[in-house]
């Protein structure tokens, strides 16, 4: 039961983020858009340095499976900008897909750690300790995927739906790791590396650009993300 307990926090994490959803407007101020398309991109980068980049180097010895990964992530991107160049809502996929990604090796760390406890390696604080802290991490990010969404037009239901169905492929994550253990730790520096190249390729190519304006708010919103996910990577 302590395991199935801790597994779903940052699950929910997640949820509670894209739940707030329901507590904005459909149309939003312009000044708040670029706000908070700045703070996506400032939590994104965030997250690609200290969540992905850094641990995929710790973990691969090196430079080497992270460029390798990094390179395949920008990639995967490239190839899906290619497919779906005509199809309107193409920024908001992608958008979606990068922190999906993220938040799938989030949850195989999350599932390494409690394989580790019931092998008898690390304790069941250590686990809940790493589960909240990813669950911390995880309340921005459901807002990330929910609100612009909702600014282009789609329900707060399905605004929701999104945050909700990235939540459920890093329970899949966990879960997938938790019975492929051996598997999972071996190609992990490449997993981190990959979920890290595809968010620096929605921030250039997507974000930076949608939060540009003269009022510069999107400065603030993104120094604000960074910092907040910073000391969240940093301190949890």
């Amino acid at each position: 039961m302590e395991v199935i307990i801790g597994i779903l926090i940052p699950f929910i994490g997640t949820i509670v983020g894209s739940l707030l959803v329901y507590f904005m407007k459909k149309e939003l101020n312009r000044k708040i858009e670029f706000i908070i398309y700045g703070f996506a991109a400032g939590v994104m980068m965030a997250a690609a340095i200290w969540s992905l980049i850094m641990p995929s180097m710790e973990q691969g010895g090196g430079v080497v499976p992270c460029i390798i990964g990094l390179v395949l992530g920008v990639g995967i991107f490239y190839m899906i900008d290619v497919v779906m160049e005509k199809k309107a809502t193409k920024k908001m996929n992608n958008l979606m897909v990068a922190v999906t990604l993220h938040n799938i090796p989030e949850g195989m760390a999350v599932g390494v750690a409690f394989a580790s406890y019931l092998s008898g390696g690390l304790s069941l604080a250590a686990c809940y300790a790493l589960a909240i802290g990813i669950a911390i991490q995880n309340f921005p990010e459901g807002s990330v995927i929910s609100f612009p969404l909702l600014k282009k037009g789609y329900s707060k239901n399905k605004s929701f739906l999104y945050g909700f169905i990235s939540a459920v492929f890093e329970l899949l994550g966990t879960l997938i790791t938790l019975v492929f253990t051996n598997f999972v730790v071996a190609i992990m520096p490449y997993m981190l590396a990959i979920a890290a190249g595809a968010m620096i390729y929605v921030i250039v190519i997507e974000l930076i650009p949608e939060s540009n304006s003269k009022s510069r708010l999107n400065v603030i919103g993104f120094l604000v993300g960074f910092i907040v996910m910073m000391v969240l990577d940093v301190m949890l």
